[in-house]
């Protein structure tokens, strides 16, 4: 189907399918989940027959009669139990759940594949309907599934649960670049499908509407400078006029005639005056309008993407024998769809760590005076100007003697650094990569990773994350994000001439100094500032451009921070706040230093958005100190430093992510580049074990990189692995005659082949 917008006299009935799937599979889990705790409730055991229902008759008029017969099934259940036939149980609400995930595989099959899909799959739904029949009869049907997943053959053993957990997160064709706004005609509303990339374009124009209406100020500006002189105009006039006493009438007629015309000119201009501060105030208004309408059309309540959450917290707490009942606050926040779909991940890592982590057995809790079932909440609200979505426990919270014990076993500090460190800096430790607090090594956790993932990104996203640790009592992580990426308010700064933006979020203050409040201590310059020493830097200096001391005895400064380290950056002058157009950076030209995003003035000359956190980390390798800020990133580089480290490049995003969802899953640490020049920028700046890179790039191909590389002599023993569709035996000689220790073809890439070609060139991932 294709991805345009359209109505929905434009959509196939399979796509209406699609759609009322996943509205009333919606329903369905979160009444499910909703049914355990409360399990004679009348409401929903209604809302789910009606649900099911719903399903069975859509399911009809398409002829999908798998669905038919599944939504029969769970129909027959809550009607049962409506009827006080039965009451539904934990492990009735499992079976009831895979039948609502299977359904959900279903209407996302093409529709010309799902007979095929139906001759292999369909003893599996069989089983599935028979089993949702054993709870009519009190069967534990569900031990029948489980039963069959341990025996069946390796073929057959691909049940359909196992379908479901690797396709249920696969986003529906009908859905995938559209957004879908007022699904179901309630109230009379009609309903609207837009597509994503044209409502981000619109929001776009919006966003510089909102903007450029602003420009209207200066015209205002101009127009009452006008309008001053002619008064000043209109009193040497008049001045004039009572010299000339003696002057001839005719003088006194044109003298006269002269006045009258300024005097009408001036209240024509007067009224002209008016008339732009009406419309300026009617184009502001308006385009606040139209900004806020279209961005609103964006947002999403929050619960629309955390709802999933509870099944995935019910779940992994039954597998780990624990009680947790997670409680979700703020479900109505509105969040712009493209956060609510980047924080996704982060909070599935933060609730499964709180879970696995935080979160004592029951035996435990009860052995604390504990409740035996613990309380995991996730909150989302609007406050201070940003979205704060947070994550909290009633667990054990987070040892810090323990945590303290394993930065000293792993040799990331040493005594002396590790008494210097309060409890806040201790916890940024956390967030260092392959850094866990667990001895043993699980799926769930113990393996390091989650929490760093959380950190980049959250920076990704311009944001900043917190923790509140109260051991004993539980742990809370805090992430602090913009309302909207398309709009930020910013400080405007001058630096070498040239305009830049800090995001006003990220500027701790801004503030005048005098040459004589600026303090040496150990060759480098400080300022006080609330009792304490801050660091201060040109901030032409950490953007490249030649340093010159200035002689003036008045400095302007940014105070700028990140997690343990803050700095004053000396700019040339402010320029104001504003509210700013965000426009994206190609991904071609790579990551640039200390910039995360561009954006227009109001002139429409171009400008930067600094990275903060960047520039924090610019100024912490030219500022040498032994600040907690330095203690964090040496721990980090040290643990990068015993993994082997690899740089993928290539210009196709799909191929890129493969090798590095493949090298990571190895325990390899892996940077990506998007060409030949990017990864060169990469190469000459970071240091790896490893290169492999595609052939045909933009910008710099394969072979010119290789060719670089091992013309280097500080770079000409790095090995460097080829991938490219190129399987002719020309293209190879090309390759290895450009210095490359290894070609492998895309053709016959198979995951088995790269890593053992990877770990020929350099061994495994761990030294």
């Amino acid at each position: 189907m294709s991805s345009h917008g359209g109505s929905v006299s434009d959509m196939s009935m399979f796509d209406l399918f699609r759609i009322e799937v996943e509205s009333q599979t919606t329903i369905l889990s979160k009444d499910l989940l909703d049914i355990e705790d409360n399990p004679g409730s009348q409401s929903l055991l209604e809302s789910l027959m009606r649900a099911s229902h719903s399903l069975k008759g859509a399911a009809k008029m398409v002829g999908v009669e798998s669905v038919v017969r599944i939504s029969h099934a769970m129909e027959d259940c809550f009607v049962a139990a409506q009827k006080n036939q039965l009451q539904l149980v934990g492990e009735h609400v499992d079976i009831l759940l895979n039948a609502v995930d299977l359904i959900v595989v279903i209407s996302k099959l093409d529709e010309n594949s799902l007979a095929g899909w139906v001759v292999e799959y369909g003893d599996r739904v069989d089983s599935l309907v028979e089993s949702l029949a054993g709870i009519l009869s009190a069967e534990n049907a569900n031990a029948k599934i489980n039963e069959e997943i341990d025996s069946g053959s390796q073929k057959d053993g691909q049940h359909v649960l196992d379908v479901i957990k690797t396709e249920k997160q696969e986003t529906p064709a009908c859905t995938q670049n559209t957004i879908i706004v007022d699904k179901a005609k309630t109230g009379g509303e009609r309903t609207l499908r837009i597509d994503a990339d044209r409502m981000s374009r619109i929001l776009g124009m919006a966003s510089e509407l909102l903007v450029g209406s602003r420009d209207l100020g200066g015209f205002s500006e101009s127009f009452y400078a006008i309008k001053r002189r002619h008064n000043e105009l209109m009193d040497l006039l008049e001045h004039w006029r009572e010299s000339l006493v003696n002057s001839s009438v005719e003088s006194k007629g044109y003298q006269n005639a002269s006045l009258k015309r300024l005097d009408e000119c001036r209240r024509l201009l007067g009224d002209q005056v008016a008339s732009l501060d009406e419309y300026g105030r009617r184009n502001s208004n308006l385009a606040n309008k139209l900004y806020h309408e279209v961005a609103g059309s964006r947002m999403r309540p929050f619960i629309d993407g955390v709802a999933d959450f509870k099944r995935m917290v019910r779940d992994l707490a039954r597998s780990l024998d624990k009680e947790v009942k997670l409680i979700i606050e703020g479900q109505n926040t509105p969040v712009d769809r493209d956060i609510l779909e980047k924080i996704k991940a982060p909070l599935n890592h933060l609730l499964r760590n709180s879970i696995d982590h935080g979160i004592e057995t029951i035996e435990g809790r009860v052995a604390s005076g504990k409740p035996r079932t613990a309380t995991l909440t996730l909150t989302a609200n609007h406050g201070g100007g940003m979205l704060n979505v947070a994550v909290k426990d009633d667990g054990a919270g987070i040892d810090i003697d323990r945590l303290k014990s394993k930065l000293l076993s792993k040799g990331l500090v040493d005594d002396g650094i590790l008494a210097q460190l309060n409890e806040s800096e201790l916890l940024e430790f956390l967030f260092l990569p392959d850094f866990s607090t667990k001895d043993e090594v699980t799926e769930i956790s113990g393996r390091g990773v989650g929490l760093d993932v959380v950190r980049d990104m959250v920076r990704e996203l311009r944001g900043t994350v917190m923790v509140d640790n109260k051991f004993g009592m539980g742990a809370k992580f805090v992430m602090q994000l913009p309302l909207t990426l398309s709009v930020i308010s910013a400080l405007l700064v001058v630096i070498a001439d040239e305009p830049y933006a800090f995001p006003l979020s990220r500027v701790d203050r801004i503030l005048k100094v005098t040459t004589d409040e600026i303090e040496v201590l150990e060759g480098r310059q400080y300022i006080k500032a609330n009792t304490q020493n801050i660091g201060l830097i040109s901030g032409a200096q950490v953007l490249g451009f030649n340093y010159q001391n200035t002689d003036e005895n008045e400095l302007t400064v940014v105070i700028i921070s990140d997690r343990l380290n803050q700095y004053g950056v000396v700019v040339d002058r402010f320029l104001g706040q504003r509210q700013l157009s965000v426009q994206v950076i190609d991904q071609r030209l790579g990551k640039i230093q200390d910039v995360s995003a561009a954006a227009l003035m109001e002139n429409g000359d171009p400008l930067f958005i600094i990275d903060v956190d960047d520039m924090v980390r610019s100024i912490g390798h030219i500022v040498s100190g032994g600040g907690p800020g330095d203690v964090y990133k040496l721990a980090e580089n040290r643990i990068k430093s015993d993994r082997k480290r690899i740089l993928v490049v290539d210009d196709s995003m799909t191929v890129r992510e493969v090798e590095r969802d493949l090298l990571e899953s190895k325990g390899y640490v892996v940077d990506v580049a998007v060409d030949g020049m990017d990864g060169w920028h990469a190469v000459r700046s970071n240091d790896y074990d490893l290169i492999i890179t595609d052939v045909d790039m933009p910008r710099m191909d394969g072979i010119e990189l290789v060719s670089k590389i091992k013309q280097d002599l500080h770079l000409k023993s790095l090995p460097v692995m080829i991938v490219s569709y190129k399987d002719r035996s020309e293209d190879r000689r090309r390759g290895l005659d450009a210095g490359a220790d290894y070609y492998l073809a895309k053709g016959s890439f198979q995951d088995d082949a790269l890593i053992e070609a990877v770990t020929d060139l350099i061994g495994e991932a761990t030294s």
